[in-house]
């Protein structure tokens, strides 16, 4: 028999366990994020998701990436709690949040992309005037230029020859919709552009053809493809390079977000805590940088970081 002492030892020990255990639990992030959106960010969220996981085992992100414009109704009907953007709402589907909830979405900067034209390899173009742009991808030419582009000698290149063929993205992305907004002044595409469900399917059709060009995300490009330089009204010429595209400068630069459904006053739930301070820190934006996306400022991060809270204890 066990002498009293030691029943008694046992007995307190089995009590602390359980007085600890609500404490441990508490302090445990659990839970499944579900993100509807882009297709641009598709690659980074699952990477921070994964990232998310080894910080936190019992969280899990279910990613459905339908391209930007499924976000807001997704949010606004409450079927997902994260909703990645590679462009910002525009002010009909705020409207429609606010009008819904009586609150706007919390708007989270995540990166810096920016949109690029690119040709074969093989091309021998270096450049366009954005005015050359739009009359190339557009039939409005809201931008300015006399005539419509539409044949490879008309840029003073004589091989290839022959007419350009055109590829972009489909009306549910966001790149479509920031291109159609920026390098065509809101006109419309041509009807004979080929449409494509994400970028990287836009830089294997162009690679795969000499006279092919097409708009896609600087992340994408690959070594079978060329971005071009573009010039301003004003003779700038700019490149897609990294600093140019994190200050704004190139023409074609865009932010790209993550927007949660969050009540005013309240504070970020545990997993989505958990999943904004990843993207938010150090290490995820090293993983921004190594998925060909560009990192925010250190000041941008910090003012969202003051702003949501993150710099308080849970």
């Amino acid at each position: 028999m066990l002498r009293r002492g030691k029943v008694r030892r046992r007995w307190l020990g089995v009590l602390m366990l359980v007085l600890t255990m609500p404490m441990a639990m508490a302090d445990e992030v659990v839970g499944t994020l579900g993100a509807v959106g882009s297709d641009t960010l598709a690659g980074l969220m699952l990477r921070w998701g994964e990232q998310l996981t080894d910080r936190h085992p019992g969280v899990r992100l279910q990613l459905q990436a339908s391209g930007s414009a499924s976000a807001p109704p997704a949010l606004m009907a409450g079927t997902t709690r994260l909703g990645p953007m590679s462009r910002a709402m525009s002010d009909a589907e705020r409207g429609d949040f606010v009008e819904h909830h009586g609150y706007p979405p919390v708007a989270i900067e995540v990166a810096r992309d920016a949109l690029v034209v690119v040709v074969h390899r093989h091309n021998p173009l270096e450049g366009l005037r954005l005015t050359e742009v739009d009359a190339i991808f557009s039939d409005t030419r809201r931008c300015g230029g006399e005539q419509a582009i539409t044949r490879w000698r008309e840029l003073g290149i004589e091989r290839p020859d022959g007419p350009l063929a055109l590829h972009g993205r489909n009306a549910a992305s966001g790149t479509y919709g920031l291109f159609r907004q920026r390098a065509l002044c809101n006109g419309d595409f041509r009807v004979r552009l080929d449409e494509h469900p994400g970028s990287a399917a836009v830089v294997a059709a162009v690679a795969a053809s000499p006279r092919a060009i097409g708009y896609a995300g600087r992340n994408h490009l690959t070594a079978g493809v060329r971005a071009l330089t573009l010039v301003d009204a004003e003779g700038n010429a700019y490149r897609p390079d990294p600093e140019r595209v994190r200050q704004g400068d190139y023409p074609l630069s865009r932010t790209l977000y993550l927007y949660l459904n969050l009540p005013p006053g309240q504070a970020l739930p545990g997993p989505e805590r958990a999943f904004v301070e990843l993207i938010l820190s150090p290490e995820g934006q090293e993983t921004v940088t190594e998925l060909g996306f560009v990192a925010l400022p250190q000041a941008t991060l910090e003012r969202q970081r003051r702003r949501l809270g993150l710099n308080d204890a849970p």
